[in-house]
């Protein structure tokens, strides 16, 4: 139990001490609480005009927090799924309070009872082989950016690894020569082997040798400061060649598309293809072959297959009948 009520100091403490040598979270994990408090301190910053290494934990209340979420849900259209996931990240952080301050417990019981939101079973986004076509064509291949940005996105859609994955992804990662394939640590630090097409593995051979070192740890896809490419850089990279695919292919306008819809795409194709749900699940690295499922309600294909086999009772067709003047006016309250 410490004394201090630094939010910065028990912040610092909660990464160190919680997360990286008790818990030993992965790197994902705390990329994405990193992630969480990077935006809620700049959102603390500019509605209390106070320093981030100058709150005191009294300052980041339950209404400060609901405010937060409320600016994430307006200002960046994020999802019910998204917010809940900063949501949890800040539970997290507000449980570990309650072991370090317990003085502030009726604070920190506050913050801890903000309730989920309810999620929206929508059915998932994916892009049909025309309009994957169109979006790999729309990158100018004569550019350094447009060059890395056809590569990034065949990688993403062949192999349907997550956002995360992808702009993590170094060189040592990459076995190229026969059975090429791509080794990476997913959630829960699943490690899996994806394969790669001959196609994928000549567009990368070209793309390494326009990498600014050999070093086995070089990012794959690096920003053009040469770091890795943040969640915005490639929703912004995806936003501007999708503008430019949907003059090629118009269906691509009624689609909400995000970096996920890629890996949507790889597992529908598979879906498709006659692929058994469990391969589906290991080549995604799912925890469940049950999350898998999401595919199956998504796949008009197989649903169409399985009407044609089924005998339906047949309707009959009848002449119209205008109800009755004062029973259309009931029924249209």
């Amino acid at each position: 139990m410490t004394t201090t009520t630094s939010f910065s100091v028990l912040l610092e403490q909660f990464f160190t001490q919680r997360l990286i040598k008790q818990r030993k979270a992965s790197p994902h994990t705390i990329a994405s609480y990193r992630d969480t408090f990077c935006m809620l301190l700049r959102f603390t910053q500019e509605h209390l005009k106070k320093t981030p290494s100058h709150l005191e934990l009294s300052d980041v209340d339950a209404a400060l927090v609901v405010a937060f979420l409320e600016s994430l849900e307006k200002d960046r259209k994020i999802s019910s799924r998204t917010r809940n996931a900063r949501l949890m990240a800040i539970r997290a952080f507000f449980r570990y309070l309650a072991l370090e301050v317990p003085t502030h417990s009726g604070q920190i019981q506050r913050v801890l009872a903000i309730p989920s939101q309810r999620l929206t079973r929508s059915l998932v986004t994916y892009l049909t082989q025309q309009e994957v076509e169109a979006l790999l064509s729309a990158p100018d291949r004569n550019t350094w950016t447009g060059r890395r940005d056809h590569a990034f996105m065949l990688v993403a859609v062949q192999t349907g690894l997550r956002l995360a994955e992808m702009t993590n992804l170094q060189l040592k990662d990459l076995n190229l020569d026969t059975g090429a394939h791509i080794r990476v640590t997913g959630k829960g630090r699943k490690e899996r082997i994806v394969p790669l097409t001959k196609q994928t593995v000549a567009i990368l051979k070209a793309w390494i040798r326009e990498l600014p070192t050999n070093d086995h740890d070089v990012t794959m896809f690096p920003s053009m400061r040469g770091g890795r490419l943040s969640a915005d850089g490639v929703q912004y990279m995806l936003k501007k060649h999708l503008s430019l695919a949907s003059k090629v292919c118009p269906s691509l306008t009624e689609k909400h598309v995000t970096p996920h819809s890629l890996r949507h795409t790889l597992a529908m194709g598979l879906l498709h293809a006659g692929v058994d749900r469990s391969m589906i699940a290991l080549w995604l690295g799912h925890e469940s072959i049950e999350t898998t499922q999401m595919y199956l309600h998504a796949n008009l294909k197989t649903k169409e297959e399985i009407l044609s086999k089924t005998k339906m009772v047949a309707g009959k067709k009848g002449r119209f009948r205008p109800d009755d003047q004062l029973l259309s006016f009931l029924k249209s309250l």
